[in-house]
């Protein structure tokens, strides 16, 4: 993960300061003012579960639904570029190739000379992620890691940080190292939650969102002294610099900054580590849910199984017509808004159930188009159901890294199931075949596993 990234070296700022002190020159100021005339921020960020992905096929993030705010705020649109890792990102500021870093870059002296720290800023720090227990195990204090077992990334900091911690007490942290080309630190965590490791570390803006998802968790312990951070525009766009900051600073108690943390840091996503497969306990005979009748209605004009279309509603909204999720599907389909949108449905008519079930209908035939090549059809409707749940980008992906790395991309199980899964490492996801980058895929692999299973049980009963 990118969020593993060691701070800069001094070599590597005093080199990009050379570069940009040799390219600079003559070059016209874009602050602020220029900025504004052309109506596009520059954004400059890297792909994480925290600052910048697609889901559903629409850009999110914590830092970029900020600047984001900030850019609507100004009348402005943002245009995102991925950077590799942090001293991309740095060169790229630098060059000029952007205005801004939206991203916790660690506030250090070597870089003040030549940026400016600015806009959303924080203070954190690495926390024990710990199962939530009853009783006396539960580990309250750092002293209280002596004699345990924490698994860490090799090559990061975490591994830096419990290196140093276990000197400070004296030893007898048994530190256990895993190898990051084939997991991630979410992978730890994850890992953690269902019992397979015991402990690990983790930046604290991360373990909070890690918990929203897996909610057997403790991620309270700090194991570090805080670091600040913050984002960052270059030395001279002093102008865009004191924008960010007033927008910082008058927006903190907006609900529309509150409503972003809330989304990210506290609202429940995903699975439970313990859920099981649910099913809607049938209404009577024949009869699965209130909306039934717009189920056949649409199934039958779309050419769509009925008892399908009512498991996904079931999936994304447990028939609550007004159900909304954290990532703003909304209804009994669970549609995003763009989406629905640019089917022809409007804001004032998402919690319509007809409406609803016959956008959602509609959808989930144009993705079964999209896949008119996979066959046999019961591999076109899992590929459609997890560009449903996850999005066509990603599904693209996953298809491609299957060609490339060996794998049928026409079968889901155990093919491009995998490589969406896989996405969520960096060498997979920054190959040059996926054009949607870092992808959280385990959600997506459930989400077909549930509502292909479900519907089998409605098929035998109804």
């Amino acid at each position: 993960m990118k969020g593993t990234t060691n701070f800069l070296s001094s070599r590597i700022i005093l080199l990009l300061l050379v570069v940009v002190s040799m390219n600079g020159c003559g070059q016209r100021k874009h602050d602020f003012p220029v900025i504004v005339h052309s109506d596009t921020l520059r954004v400059i960020t890297l792909n994480s579960s925290t600052s910048y992905f697609i889901y559903r096929d629409q850009p999110m993030g914590y830092h970029y639904e900020m600047i984001r705010d900030f850019c609507a705020h100004h009348d402005l649109t943002p245009r995102v570029a991925v950077a590799g890792n942090i001293p991309s990102m740095l060169r790229m500021l630098l060059e000029n190739e952007g205005d801004v870093i939206a991203y916790n870059m660690p506030v250090t002296n070597a870089l003040r000379d030549s940026v400016i720290y600015s806009g959303l800023s924080q203070v954190s720090h690495q926390v024990l992620v710990q199962r939530a227990v009853h009783g006396d195990s539960m580990i309250t204090d750092v002293t209280g890691l002596i004699g345990k077992q924490v698994t860490v990334l090799a090559g990061s900091r975490y591994l830096d940080r419990l290196v140093n911690l276990n000197e400070e007490l004296g030893g007898g942290i048994n530190v256990k190292v895993v190898e990051n080309d084939t997991i991630a630190i979410e992978d730890l965590i994850r890992m953690v939650s269902r019992g397979e490791i015991d402990l690990t570390v983790a930046d604290d803006d991360l373990a909070r969102l890690n918990q929203t998802y897996f909610r057997n968790l403790d991620v309270h312990l700090p194991v570090s002294f805080d670091q600040r951070s913050s984002w960052v525009v270059r030395k001279d766009t002093p102008i865009l610099a004191d924008s960010l900051d007033s927008w910082f600073k008058d927006t903190t108690t907006e609900p529309s900054f509150v409503g972003v943390i809330k989304r990210y840091f506290e609202e429940t996503k995903g699975y439970a580590h313990m859920e099981m497969f649910r099913l809607s306990p049938l209404l009577g005979p024949g009869v699965i849910s209130p909306y039934d009748v717009y189920f056949k209605q649409y199934g039958e004009k779309f050419e769509i199984d009925w008892r399908l279309l009512a498991s996904i509603a079931y999936q994304e909204s447990t028939f609550n017509p007004e159900g909304r999720s954290w990532a703003g599907a909304s209804g009994l389909m669970g549609l995003m808004p763009a989406t629905a949108a640019s089917m022809g449905l409007g804001s004032e008519e998402l919690l319509i159930p007809e409406r609803n079930i016959g956008t959602g209908a509609e959808y989930l035939r144009e993705l079964l188009d999209v896949f008119y090549s996979v066959n046999p059809f019961e591999e076109r409707i899992k590929m459609a159901l997890a560009a449903y749940n996850g999005g066509i980008g990603h599904v693209f992906d996953a298809r491609a890294l299957a060609r490339k790395y060996g794998g049928d991309d026409a079968l889901w199980d155990g093919h491009v199931e995998k490589f969406i899964q896989l996405k969520r490492l960096e060498q997979y996801y920054t190959d040059p075949v996926c054009k949607n980058g870092y992808f959280r895929g385990d959600e997506t692999v459930r989400y077909v596993r549930d509502v292909t299973a479900r519907w089998e049980v409605y098929k035998e009963k109804v």
